[in-house]
């Protein structure tokens, strides 16, 4: 017992003597913002994680639930738990909304293409508000390093995730289903620092789109970039290993409480006349339109306004910021 006093006294003489309490609280205080924001993207991966675990226990126990299912597909009572949580989270941290339903085809397939952050939340959000919905379940093409991730697969097989070829995607979308890509991909969501679109020269949805004769309708979300970032310092260094690999090695921060709203663009019909250049081109342009709106991002104003939106208060401000 002596020597653990002896000890304990120890350790106290060290720190008043050679530790600084006043300058640590300080410096702690100083950089927690900054861990913060790297580990709120932590956040994300957790959920993902969360969502497999769930699905793992779903299958694991689906012998004894399909007698209770009618519908003949092992993961729609899943889809629908799974759609409810990331609902939740939308809602809860950005007052997530979804504006331009109307503008949907009745019936029919649709080619949903979307601006690609950092992180794509917002399709996670807006997947699940689809298939909460009237308009159900949209498949989605998702690059394919993440297929070699352990626990993607399950959550691939359950929301209909695929890697997408032209003749798959094409496939998809005679079938009558609703599909959505992002033609920016992942060296959009790594590189692109103002919402500007970074589809060089990929035409494989816009051949998908002719080939199937299916309506390209263009969603873009407001903010998206406010929300999560990509480390900016050490860009080259970060291209080109992404040039070798095709895997992203930019790290991540972020996870501000922005307002959220996705906008449902009017869609671009068939037309036999259209080569997959122009198709790509008036998808630019009808893109183009609603990031002018985000030009001048600014996330301490986008966060004011997610909370002025989500209590109701300050509606001066709010239409400001919406302007």
């Amino acid at each position: 017992m002596q020597i653990l006093d002896q000890c304990l006294q120890f350790i106290k003489d060290y720190i008043v003597n050679f530790v600084d309490i006043d300058y640590s609280i300080w410096l702690t205080w100083c950089l927690m913002p900054l861990l913060v924001t790297f580990l709120l993207p932590v956040i994300i991966a957790v959920l993902l994680y969360i969502t497999a675990f769930v699905l793992y226990i779903y299958k694991l126990h689906w012998s004894c639930l399909k007698t209770a299912l009618r519908t003949g597909d092992k993961w729609e009572a899943a889809r629908k738990c799974v759609a409810a949580i990331w609902d939740a989270h939308g809602w809860i941290w950005h007052g997530y909304e979804i504006h331009g339903l109307e503008n949907l085809p009745i019936s029919g397939p649709v080619l949903f293409i979307y601006y690609h952050g950092a992180i794509p939340i917002d399709l996670y959000y807006f997947l699940a508000k689809m298939l909460l919905s009237k308009f159900g379940l949209v498949h989605t093409v998702a690059d394919h390093f993440l297929f070699k991730i352990p626990g993607f697969n399950i959550l691939a097989d359950c929301m209909k995730v695929i890697p997408g070829t032209v003749q798959s995607c094409s496939r998809l979308l005679k079938e009558g289903n609703y599909l959505a890509i992002s033609p920016g991909g992942v060296y959009e969501a790594q590189f692109s620092t103002n919402y500007e679109l970074m589809w060089k020269r990929r035409l494989g949805f816009a051949k998908a789109a002719l080939d199937s004769k299916a309506p390209v309708v263009p969603i873009f979300t407001e903010n998206i970039r406010e929300a999560f970032r990509a480390v900016s310092i050490g860009r080259r260094i970060f291209l080109k290993l992404y040039s070798w690999t095709r895997i992203p090695f930019a790290p991540l921060y972020g996870g501000f409480p922005v307002k959220m709203i996705t906008h449902i663009g009017k869609p671009i019909y068939y037309d036999p006349d259209l080569t997959a250049e122009d198709l790509q081109k008036r998808s630019i342009c009808l893109q183009g339109f609603k990031f002018s709106a985000r030009s001048n991002s600014n996330t301490s104003k986008d966060t004011w306004q997610y909370f002025v939106v989500h209590t109701g208060k300050d509606t001066i401000f709010e239409k400001k910021t919406s302007s």
